[in-house]
């Protein structure tokens, strides 16, 4: 097929069998065909490299044509909406913006004493900026906001080993996001791209979504357009003094595709007098895998200041500390 469409192949591949395996039947159905079919992959090849990635066609293709279970279907509908599909796919990007990462982020950052200034970079929404509206099931423990509505998500993780898990919600005083192209929560086309961006079996995590986009519409916290590795210094600067400066991010990296800018990027995070979480594909910082541990398949790895301290569900669905 030619190294173009090879590389294609082997990355839809790896996502059936990493990604969507035991976890979205369709989407690995779909990926599979995919990863076999010369006119998808020649559809595929027509696009930037940073717009080939699954996800991104899956939704594309759910919101123009359906959900469609037989793969004769999904060639009529690549056929037959193809222009439809592309120009969705270059106009939006896969900003998930899942907010049940907050399961596995807010135990590192409830762990920091004091007050507490959020920054996330890749933001999306800024949806994952509000951890502190939302309701935890760690099996051992739950932890629910004092409010008078029950209005909000509670998003349960599994846990596994022993590591610390918040019995309070953190001091979070001041809060902004980082983004490429913000998402605006208020705008129906921009929550409708982030509900299909939700796999088609998560009713549950759609529900969730939905609940947490409710309380961003009521109080949305401040994002501003710009790029992680040009205007993330600036932000910073904009942090109250009085609090500790914390800087998350999560699935967000793999999408810089230079190794040496994600390297200069951890660097200028280590020298920087912030507290640094991120939440990664173990493959984004190779350099902070713990040594002589065997790497869960399909999981990220969750640092905090380029230390390991758990493997991570994608989706924030479990914890295994280290």
């Amino acid at each position: 097929m030619g190294d173009g469409m090879d590389r294609i192949a082997d990355r839809y591949l790896r996502f059936a069998k990493i990604e969507a395996a035991g976890r979205s039947p369709l989407y690995e159905k779909w990926a599979l065909h995919v990863a076999n079919s010369f006119d998808a992959l020649a559809f595929l090849q027509g696009l930037p490299v940073d717009k080939q990635q699954p996800n991104l066609l899956f939704a594309a293709f759910r919101r123009t044509v359906g959900a469609p279970t037989s793969t004769a279907e999904f060639d009529v509908g690549l056929a037959q909406h193809g222009d439809t599909i592309r120009a969705l796919m270059l106009a939006r990007s896969t900003q998930t913006n899942e907010p049940g990462r907050c399961a596995v982020l807010l135990p590192a950052l409830a762990s920091i004493a004091g007050k507490i200034a959020l920054i996330e970079v890749g933001a999306s929404a800024g949806l994952c900026l509000l951890m502190d509206k939302y309701g935890y099931d760690w099996g051992s423990r739950r932890l629910v906001p004092c409010r008078d509505d029950s209005d909000y998500p509670v998003f349960p993780c599994e846990v596994i080993g022993a590591g610390p898990l918040p019995h309070t919600y953190p001091e979070i005083v001041w809060r902004a996001g980082l983004d490429l192209s913000p998402i605006d929560v208020h705008c129906d086309e921009d929550r409708k791209w982030l509900e299909d961006l939700v796999w088609p079996e998560d009713g549950h995590r759609l529900a969730r979504l939905q609940s947490a986009l409710r309380i961003c519409g009521r109080e949305p916290p401040q994002i501003v357009r710009g790029d992680l590795l040009r205007d993330l210094a600036s932000l910073i600067e904009k942090a109250p003094a009085q609090a500790t400066v914390v800087v998350h991010h999560s699935a967000v990296l793999n999408y810089v595709m230079d190794q040496a800018l994600r390297n200069e990027f951890a660097r200028d995070m280590l020298a920087s007098r912030c507290v640094w979480i991120s939440n990664e594909s173990p493959l984004v910082f190779p350099q902070f895998l713990p040594a002589a541990t065997p790497q869960p398949s399909g999981m990220f790895l969750l640092c905090t200041n380029g230390h390991a301290l758990a493997w991570t569900d994608p989706h924030g669905g479990a914890l295994q500390w280290l």
